[in-house]
């Protein structure tokens, strides 16, 4: 594994970060547990997580259970200091998390003493809100996106009231960096200027889709992240599973897929001719898909840690087996080609 700095933080991460969305609901606690150490074993130190987790689906009964496991796991093997921790606060929802209220600097100081409590830690290293409450372009929502009804100044006073509450979360020892996540361009620039203005935390990382299959990061984002120093965590980097190959003939059993029914919107008419392509691609090159999808977040002109999940050890088995794939030119080449012929299928 090679490391990464998160943004200008003293902060050292691992470039493959262990996603933990479907422990407590498709992964249960002694697989979840199995799972950390099979990362620290593999050289793995960065786990991201959230207060809202487990997914597929996501319930209020479950919010907070995908923390307590990991917490659980401090507990029984005293192995803390090994693992750099990373959860989130929700934003406004359709009710799974505080009857659907988002957050606030009120609510962020209430909400990271309860993460603190269920991950049995004295200190979250970096500490995220979901996405802005002022709305995203993520999630599929970029091919209608109207920002025409957001009001500056309100957005202004949220991310500065949001900063004071982080910065005496930093202050009391309780968090040590923070982030953002399905934020953009603009939002990520307003966050670190406010911070620097009123000398309050900076943002030092940015989690976003990001996969062979979604490139939205690749232009005004990507500007952003290499002038600013924000590390991209880029979660989805296998496309929802669409990358490994499972899903071109039929549908697993248990699979994400088999649950949600269109991979929260990434199933199209394009989709799996457009997934076709890029595994044509690894089995010209006598690549594994896995790995090759895995190796290419590396070959990228900012700082990137890819988020990856694994639903049972044997998934994470077969993701570790690729971490030391390094892809030639030749593939790059071929992989931007690809791209280029057949751009944002979902």
């Amino acid at each position: 594994m090679q490391k990464i700095k998160l943004g200008r933080s003293d902060i050292m991460v691992t470039d493959w970060c262990l996603g933990t969305m479907t422990y407590g609901n498709q992964t249960d606690r002694a697989d979840a547990h199995r799972q950390i150490d099979m990362a620290l074993d593999a050289g793995i130190n960065f786990l991201d997580t959230a207060e809202m987790y487990p997914v597929n689906p996501i319930t209020a009964e479950t919010v907070g259970l995908s923390e307590t496991i990991i917490g659980e796991w401090i507990a029984k093997t005293g192995r803390r200091s090994e693992l750099v921790i990373a959860t989130k606060v929700s934003g406004n929802n359709p009710g799974w998390v505080r009857d659907g209220k988002g957050y606030d600097g009120a609510v962020i100081r209430e909400t990271v003493d309860a993460s603190l409590h269920r991950l049995q830690t004295d200190v979250i290293d970096l500490y995220q809100m979901h996405w802005p409450e002022r709305g995203s372009y993520m999630f599929r929502q970029n091919w209608t996106f109207d920002p025409s009804g957001q009001d500056r100044q309100q957005t202004m006073d949220h991310m500065l009231d949001v900063l004071e509450a982080l910065g005496d979360c930093v202050k009391a020892g309780k968090i040590r960096t923070i982030g953002m996540s399905n934020e953009s361009a603009w939002g990520m620039t307003k966050w670190i200027d406010q911070a620097a203005a009123a000398g309050l935390p900076r943002m030092v990382s940015v989690q976003n889709e990001y996969s062979l299959m979604c490139r939205l990061y690749d232009t005004d984002m990507a500007e952003m992240a290499v002038n600013e120093d924000v590390t991209l965590l880029a979660f989805s980097p296998l496309a929802c599973g669409l990358l490994t190959g499972k899903y071109q003939d039929a549908v697993p059993a248990g699979s994400r897929l088999s649950i949600n029914g269109n991979l929260g919107g990434r199933m199209t008419p394009r989709t799996l001719p457009v997934t076709q392509v890029y595994l044509d691609i690894a089995r010209d090159h006598g690549l594994d898909p896995v790995h090759m999808a895995m190796a290419w977040q590396a070959t990228r002109p900012f700082a990137v840690s890819a988020i990856f999940g694994a639903t049972n050890v044997d998934q994470l088995a077969h993701l570790l087996a690729g971490r030391d794939v390094v892809l030639s030119d030749e593939v790059i080449a071929e992989l931007d080609a690809a791209h280029k012929a057949n751009p944002m299928p979902y």
